[in-house]
């Protein structure tokens, strides 16, 4: 199965024109099951086939394996990747679970000089602060940022999970290229501040976990027949009477789907391609995809438009999901809205 070349879109206002479909490459390491490297590659060079160019990693990812495992492909095809990563997550060897956040301005540099080390290249094209530190200020965070931008380390910055003013405070101090939130048919609630704000601002809007973490692929298998060492499990809504409710709200997207030959997850990757043009921005999902064949799936989503009777079935859904996205959302921007 091929999939098609995927048209570019820009990055923000000002950023580089990357593939309109990126890929989140976390589960190539960890949290979704048991890591499988050889096949991890063979869909590094099937997103490259199929026009995805932004490549999207953080050194929280495998404790720093999932960078060392694109570096690589990475040095291989850099003049056709757009590299993005991300610091600010703290996690003790072996824990999988978060300790703090970190955004202060000697950590900044200290992670940055790491994942360059590990990706073995000079400059990150898109660095990201993976979440707000709450006790330093964003000025300070951006700030260093921005130094590594003038040292020629990191050529854009990203923010992620912020609010809309967190994310014109931040913009102040030096350009934004691309806030990364979670956003999808069934989590809407960065439509509060953070999507209008970007819009206004010329920032573009990186769409994570756009297929809910699988919940939205219809393939999901229920919590008992999950990996052990799977994330989700502990995630409220996938397990007990929020799983039940959430899997039956699939009933609409698959009704679409089947009328149009297409899959589950195509609907939900067209409907977020859709809130470019109903937001005034550019929305790019990064789709987790770990296998080729899913890979090229997704990225046939780009040529899927969604009728208006489509849209006005799918648009009440978000509201009737039950269970919240992390167990603890204490970090998040819906937390601070």
């Amino acid at each position: 199965m091929s999939a098609p070349v995927l048209p570019s879109v820009p990055l923000g206002t000002d950023g580089p024109h990357v593939g309109a479909q990126g890929l989140g490459c976390m589960g190539f390491s960890e949290f979704y099951g048991p890591s499988a490297p050889a096949q991890a590659r063979e869909t590094l060079r099937a997103a490259l086939d199929a026009g995805v160019t932004l490549f999207d990693t953080a050194d929280l990812y495998g404790h720093g394996a999932n960078e060392e495992l694109l570096g690589p492909f990475v040095r291989a095809h850099r003049e056709q990747v757009f590299l993005a990563t991300k610091f600010g997550i703290v996690r003790e060897p072996g824990r999988r679970t978060w300790n703090q956040v970190r955004g202060d301005r000697a950590y900044v540099r200290q992670c940055a000089e790491a994942s360059l080390k590990r990706l073995g290249i000079d400059t990150i094209d898109l660095y990201y602060a993976h979440r707000r530190d709450p006790s330093v200020p964003l000025e300070e965070t951006v700030g260093a940022m921005a130094e590594l931008v003038r040292e020629g380390k990191v050529r854009h910055l990203g923010l992620c999970e912020v609010t809309g003013p967190e994310l014109r405070t931040a913009h102040a101090v030096h350009p934004i290229t691309a806030l990364q939130s979670e956003w999808s048919l069934f989590s809407r609630d960065v439509e509060t501040s953070a999507v209008p704000t970007a819009a206004e601002l010329g920032v573009a809007f990186v769409a994570y976990s756009p297929l809910g973490r699988g919940l939205l692929t219809g393939t999901l298998p229920d919590s008992s027949r999950l990996s052990p060492d799977d994330a989700r499990l502990t995630m409220p809504r996938f397990t007990g009477e929020h799983a039940r409710t959430n899997h039956a709200l699939l009933h609409t997207v698959r009704a679409i789907a089947a009328h149009r030959c297409a899959t589950p997850a195509q609907i939900a990757l067209a409907w977020l391609h859709q809130r470019s043009r109903i937001h005034g921005l550019t929305v790019l999902p990064i789709p987790g995809s770990r296998r080729p064949t899913r890979l090229r799936e997704n990225a046939a989503a780009t040529g899927l438009t969604l009728t208006s009777a489509e849209l006005a079935a799918l648009e009440p859904l978000a509201a009737q999901v039950t269970g919240t996205r992390y167990a603890d959302m204490s970090t998040t921007a819906a937390a601070r809205e």
